[in-house]
């Protein structure tokens, strides 16, 4: 059903309570490998683009960076439902496209032979669709475009930069990795390292680890994901959660814990890398989704194939 607002909504899936649900928005760009056609749009422009989503509408897209998290969080839903039938807490995925409805068509069949409940399909014809985000109180926002990325996170919205890339397929579970500063924290230390080093950073941090850090740009969307952790065991969980910093455990990793046992912010796992890489330890864990400031971070991620979604910091 296409409403005048330009938001198609799938009335194959039972909606969610809006108030309860922990709302996460895609862009087709990151749910979907649409790299060719994003081509054919900069190259022969936005009439041939449309031609070509039209004559091509039955034809699946082919799965995009954000798919298997999306399906993850899927499954979480499923194990919700099993566990409580009344659940309200569920995740509730929507779709944003930059792209006109009469583009549309392709993407909505593409959700729908790949089994995907999504609850609504917004496409805003060239506006800036995270205009849209608070009005349908998004937790997340995952894009493959930079600029809206750094629209989402003026808006106060937690956000992060899909690349396309190849990825393993990970167990069903929904595994998530954040990174610390710039991400679940603020960037006060970072700040502190770039201007006086790593010894300044140390003494920063003992200085302050009695003083919880402040929020950083994912921090909102961590806290509302433990709070649907807290629904299971230990045992039982269809989710979990990491920390993997840069930071060094003995100097800096009191703080650390010490902020995310004030937030009541339960971390399954934590490592604390002392500057080593990240890509052994992520292709370890295998999660669907890992979050970091860093490019250097991301690309070794992205080496051995792990989903990753970069939290600019220069916005």
């Amino acid at each position: 059903m296409a409403e005048a607002d330009g938001t198609i909504i799938n009335t194959n899936v039972k909606q969610k309570d809006p108030n309860e649900a922990l709302v996460i928005a895609v862009t087709t760009r990151a749910i979907f490998n649409l790299e060719e056609e994003h081509e054919l749009f900069l190259t022969k422009g936005k009439e041939e683009f449309v031609r070509h989503q039209q004559a091509n509408q039955d034809k699946p897209l082919e799965q995009g960076t954000a798919f298997p998290f999306i399906q993850a969080v899927q499954y979480v839903n499923q194990k919700l439902l099993e566990r409580n039938p009344e659940e309200k807490r569920l995740f509730d995925v929507i779709v944003l496209s930059n792209n006109s409805p009469e583009s549309g068509v392709r993407i909505v069949n593409s959700a729908k032979q790949y089994g995907l409940e999504i609850s609504k399909f917004c496409f805003v014809s060239d506006e800036d669709s995270t205009q849209y985000l608070k009005s349908h109180n998004v937790n997340l926002f995952l894009s493959a475009d930079r600029t809206d990325v750094c629209n989402a996170l003026r808006r106060g919205v937690s956000a992060a930069l899909i690349f396309q890339q190849e990825v393993q397929a990970p167990n069903t579970q929904l595994r998530v990795v954040f990174d610390g500063d710039a991400v679940l924290f603020s960037d006060e230390t970072e700040r502190v390292f770039q201007e006086k080093g790593l010894e300044g950073a140390v003494e920063y941090e003992k200085r302050m680890e009695a003083v919880p850090m402040g929020e950083g740009p994912l921090k909102a969307f961590a806290m509302h994901l433990g709070k649907m952790r807290q629904k299971f065991s230990q045992e039982n969980s269809p989710i979990r959660t990491y920390l993997v910093t840069a930071r060094s455990g003995r100097d800096m990793g009191i703080r650390t814990i010490k902020t995310l046992r004030e937030w009541g912010l339960a971390i399954d796992e934590a490592f604390f890398m002392d500057g080593a890489p990240k890509g052994p330890i992520l292709s370890k864990i295998q999660p669907h989704i890992f979050f970091d400031d860093g490019l250097h971070h991301i690309q070794g991620a992205q080496d051995v194939g792990i989903p990753s979604a970069w939290v600019p910091c220069d916005c």
